[in-house]
């Protein structure tokens, strides 16, 4: 499922979309990498969605949640 559509919780990185090596490669230094477990802190309806990974807390785009598959 897209991390997108999950309203909150711990889930586990399984990749990223095809056709969109640019942006896995944008996500790789940030340490979001197909294995990782991250946490949707927040994710309303609109707007962008809060993770926390590693300790720290980053804010990502839905259109990039979208492209993001995680279990």
């Amino acid at each position: 499922m897209p991390l997108a559509m999950v309203t909150r919780g711990k889930v586990r990185i399984l990749g990223v979309e095809e056709g969109t090596a640019g942006l896995a490669a944008r996500l790789a230094p940030l340490g979001l990498l197909p294995g990782a477990e991250i946490e949707v802190v927040r994710n309303q309806a609109s707007g962008p969605l809060i993770i926390a990974v590693f300790g720290s807390r980053m804010v990502l785009g839905r259109g990039m949640a979208q492209q993001i598959q995680v279990r």
